[in-house]
């Protein structure tokens, strides 16, 4: 079965794994990819680029040597794909967007290209990120200057490089249809952005802030309690969560 093979950089998906195949197949589909496939011993196609196969296998001919193979994972289709664009791309590095909030919104780069993004509540925001760049090469995240106790929480718990970035200007203007877009695209921008390696970001909490967090504090209490000034300083410097410092504040 062939879809739209081009006349140069083919990718190839070989592999008697069924359920790679579909997923690798469907994710290559989605993404509007150029590929062919071929059953595992059957000639490649001239100005093949890179095959994607499974583990152990490799339908490369012996002198195959302008030949990349990515050995893809059916649990994680999307990863091997990745792989498999980042080659005919020549490479590309690894580089997260972020522009942080209550729900972060993410963006993965792969040298100029968006190759995933989401919108993640902010506590699931760094196992987002540290999953997205696991195997990649020399990856940096990008974090925008905005939302300062989510970004210098973010910095905290992330352990690769950090560039801090002055997002000024980055979240686009939405058009009919975009709503709900709006800090995916910002993160896009702020990946493309250089800014200032950090390890950490010190803030000094604003009035307004600690504000933000007692009103989350009652949000979040069965009881409406509310936190006081002293546990919402140390969540805003990370120490705590809120219900840890909830549950701090109903002991005597």
């Amino acid at each position: 079965m062939r879809s739209g093979v081009g006349s140069r950089d083919v990718i190839v998906v070989a592999t008697t794994d069924f359920a790679l195949y579909h997923g690798v197949v469907a994710e290559l589909r989605d993404r509007g990819v150029t590929f062919t496939t071929v059953e595992p011993g059957d000639d490649l196609p001239e100005r093949t680029r890179v095959v994607i196969a499974g583990a152990g296998e490799d339908p490369r001919p012996d002198d195959a040597t302008d030949i990349d193979l990515v050995r893809a994972d059916p649990d994680a289709p999307r990863r091997g794909v990745d792989a498999a664009l980042s080659v005919v791309r020549d490479g590309g590095r690894t580089v997260i967007g972020v522009d942080p909030g209550n729900k972060p919104g993410i963006a993965v780069l792969s040298g100029e290209v968006c190759v995933a993004a989401f919108q993640v509540p902010v506590a699931d925001a760094a196992a987002v990120i540290e999953d997205e760049v696991e195997g990649a090469v020399d990856p940096v995240v990008r974090i925008g200057d905005g939302a300062r106790l989510v970004g210098a929480s973010l910095i905290d718990d992330l352990d690769m490089p950090v560039e801090l970035v002055d997002e000024t200007g980055t979240t686009p203007h939405l058009g009919t249809g975009a709503r709900g877009m709006g800090d995916v695209l910002a993160a896009v921008n702020i990946a493309r952005l250089a800014g200032e390696r950090v390890t950490q970001r010190t803030i000094e909490p604003t009035a307004g802030e600690l504000d933000v967090i007692k009103a989350r504090s009652r949000e979040r209490s069965p009881t409406n309690r509310e936190i006081d000034e002293v546990l919402a300083r140390r969540v805003a410097a990370g120490e705590l969560s809120i219900e840890e410092a909830l549950a701090e504040h109903r002991e005597p």
